[in-house]
């Protein structure tokens, strides 16, 4: 099969080894797959991982040994394949399971390639209506949602997101949802107009956003996001921490524990909830895509995914 695999350096395989499926996992043909601001970290170094990228996708069931009636459905996929016999899981703390293998993220191959396993437990079933397109977003989608597992948000809070990046603009959308006052902070007008459109208040400077909010959404994916955060929170609210990247970051941590700051981390989300909002069209994510390439351009459409400004972009298998 055709792989991007990143080894050392990255390159596309055209003649790579199938998957090996294993008990309890099934054998899933890509459709397609997104590219993330994860994948470009994890090509700099972030977690020295080796192996096939991706871990947004959407596909179809080829095998599936003892589960029948799963065969031929089209399905997302939760990327943490955890033990589910450690402690733990058995707590059902299973994206934590320090067994764990993460799709495309560590010791499991991912989603840019023309096949994938997971474990049944973690696909998820698609409704006719929700296109491919709209599939691809189920998993970075689970993650804004996640934002809403961990906090209570009442409609009254003042909530600022930092970023304008694909995940920043899902975290508003769901946000908006629950009738706060939303303040989004980036620095690409045609990103933040999609926002805008939908009613939500963006902002391209920080002076145009008044210190002393309730809850700061960190998603810039930069080192410098949570600076700018600390800035904006107010005393004993809370930050809540989406980015990922290669590096460490430089904060003064003495103000925060002064103003008795509440930090956040917050990744992967319930898959269920994103899949309801696409089916009901409460979040749109077609002004996402910025474009689709073939997987046998995949160099090409990390390049471009990485380019300043560019939102989401899809690399296709059939």
């Amino acid at each position: 099969m055709r792989a991007l695999v990143l080894n050392d350096t990255l390159q596309l395989e055209t003649e790579h080894s199938n998957p090996d499926i294993v008990v309890g996992e099934a054998l899933i043909r890509v459709h397609q797959a997104g590219i993330c601001a994860t994948d470009l970290e994890l090509v700099k170094g972030y977690m020295g991982f080796q192996g096939t990228l991706g871990h947004e996708f959407v596909g179809v069931i080829e095998q599936a040994a003892g589960q029948p009636q799963l065969i031929g459905r089209r399905v997302a996929g939760e990327i943490n394949a955890a033990c589910r016999s450690c402690e733990t899981c058995r707590a059902g703390r299973l994206t934590h399971c320090p067994h764990r293998t993460v799709l495309g993220i560590d010791h499991r191959n991912g989603a840019f390639a023309d096949y994938l396993c997971l474990p049944y437990e973690n696909v998820h079933i698609l409704p006719k209506s929700i296109t491919d397109d709209q599939a691809v977003f189920v998993e970075p989608l689970a993650a804004a949602c996640e934002i809403l597992q961990q906090v209570v948000i009442k409609p009254t809070d003042r909530i600022v997101v930092l970023g304008d990046g694909k995940l920043g603009l899902l975290c508003a959308q769901v946000l908006q949802l629950t009738g706060c006052q939303l303040e989004v902070l980036g620095h690409h007008a045609e990103k933040l107009n999609i926002l805008a459109k939908r009613g939500i208040r963006i902002a391209t400077s920080l002076e145009h956003i008044t210190p002393g909010a309730d809850i700061i959404i960190e998603a810039t994916g930069t080192p410098h996001g949570l600076t700018t955060a600390a800035q904006l929170v107010r005393p004993r609210g809370t930050i809540v921490l989406k980015s990922t990247y290669h590096g460490d970051v430089t904060v003064n941590m003495t103000s925060l524990v002064i103003n008795e700051v509440t930090l956040i981390g917050s990744r992967c989300g319930p898959f269920e909830p994103a899949i309801r909002l696409l089916e009901q069209q409460l979040v749109d994510v077609t002004p996402l895509i910025h474009a689709h390439y073939p997987i046998d351009d995949a160099l090409t459409a990390l390049d471009s995914a990485g380019t300043k400004g560019t939102l989401k972009v899809m690399l296709t298998m059939t």
